[in-house]
């Protein structure tokens, strides 16, 4: 009776095996399934205890929200018109709108007003907006838009074209004024978000990095010190902010390089440290005075340094003065290498036109300079910098656009 139990028994474990073995061979997920099981019911334990902190609202990795959600209520649409009345849909003006949803969608006419639109950025609870002057130029009518829903209209305390910077005012109460950052304590490298209301779909934060600093010569302003992203900007961010992840406005975005219109991953912003002076200063006078010694300069290049037989290969040549102008009184001549004002030195015809700018005007400059690879110091009264010849007006397309 036991020897048959037992044989039962071993042929029982053989057969089990040979299954184990077909199973293992032919379905091997059958074992791993079930052999996990248990890891099954651990492992939401596990991911619950890392979620839970982030659940408890604290920073959420790799987000930016909360820099956005400080940022946005200060950044506003911009809507303007050069008749006083602005069209009931400004995204209506825009090419690109009606190539899409086509002209049924469009209400504006050849008779109804030129509409321009752009973004603002709100710097003070007592309404003062920062945009630039391309968006508001020749405006007969601006209309400000809050993320809140709230509108008003608002009036243009001054504007710089020179840096293209525009200063509005509105009268609303309980403003949200946006946190001006530090450039000194700006790198290469670091994030940054645009906030702007591209093509009028309403407002739009894109993220990006400070691609360069210090960029000229670009031929957008006369004075240029721009911050350079790849942050989205299109049409309609014109004016709008460019925050760092903290929230903080960086700059006023401005302009793209574009072949197409659209973004192409390099766009400019007005520093910060450039919007306030402008700002402090169309709020106290009304305008912006910046200092002037009447020359016409040109960069020394290694070419022109050879060609004239110049020792110097830096600085900024005098190709022409002024008759009567401040330069001229103090002995200024055509061709003189302004090497330094100030102490500060020249490297080119941007860096003399930024420091000079910075002079307050009736007071005396000390200027170094090389007059046929002789050196001298001049003493130079800086003057005023007069204002720039207006432009003549653009027809009605082409102030249609935002100017981006």
């Amino acid at each position: 009776m036991l020897r048959r139990f037992w044989l039962f028994f071993a042929q029982a474990v053989t057969v089990l095996l040979a299954l184990m073995f077909i199973i293992a061979t032919l379905k091997p997920q059958w074992l791993q399934r079930q052999g996990q099981f248990g890891k099954q019911l651990a492992e939401p334990i596990v991911a619950l205890r890392e979620v839970a902190p982030r659940m408890g609202g604290g920073p959420m990795q790799n987000s930016y929200a909360d820099a956005a959600q400080k940022a946005m209520p200060a950044v506003v649409n911009v809507f303007s018109s050069k008749d006083g009345s602005l069209p009931s849909d400004p995204r209506t003006k825009d090419p690109l709108f009606r190539y899409f949803f086509g002209d049924k969608n469009t209400t504006r006419q050849q008779d109804q007003p030129a509409a321009n639109l752009g973004s603002g950025v709100i710097v003070s609870a007592e309404g003062y907006i920062l945009t630039n002057q391309h968006v508001v130029d020749g405006a007969d009518q601006i209309e400000i838009a809050l993320a809140d829903g709230r509108t008003s209209t608002a009036k243009v305390i001054g504007v710089d074209p020179e840096t293209d910077l525009a200063v509005l005012k509105v009268n609303m109460p309980n403003l949200p004024a946006i946190t001006l950052s530090r450039m000194e304590q700006t790198r290469v490298g670091d994030v940054v978000l645009a906030i702007g209301n591209p093509f009028g779909v309403g407002q739009t934060v894109t993220m990006g990095i400070v691609s360069a600093l210090g960029r000229n010569h670009l031929g957008i302003n006369t004075f240029e010190n721009f911050i350079q992203t790849d942050a989205a900007i299109n049409p309609g961010n014109s004016g709008g902010a460019l925050v760092d992840i903290e929230g903080n406005l960086l700059g006023i975005n401005t302009a793209i390089y574009s072949r197409s219109g659209g973004s192409l991953g390099i766009g400019f912003a007005i520093p910060v440290s450039t919007a306030r002076n402008v700002l402090e200063s169309i709020i106290t006078t009304g305008s912006v005075t910046r200092g002037w010694i009447g020359v016409e300069p040109q960069d020394v290049t290694p070419e022109i340094a050879e060609s004239f037989g110049l020792e110097q290969k830096t600085g900024a040549i005098v190709a022409g003065v002024l008759k009567g102008g401040p330069a001229d009184r103090a002995g200024l001549k055509p061709g003189d290498i302004l090497v330094s004002v100030n102490g500060q030195d020249i490297t080119d015809t941007t860096r003399l036109l930024n420091v000079i700018a910075q002079i307050k005007p009736g007071t005396s400059a000390q200027a170094h300079v090389v007059r046929k690879n002789k050196e001298l110091d001049l003493s130079i009264v800086i003057g005023k910098r007069p204002p720039p010849p207006k432009r003549p007006d653009l027809d009605e397309n082409d102030s249609s656009e935002d100017g981006n």
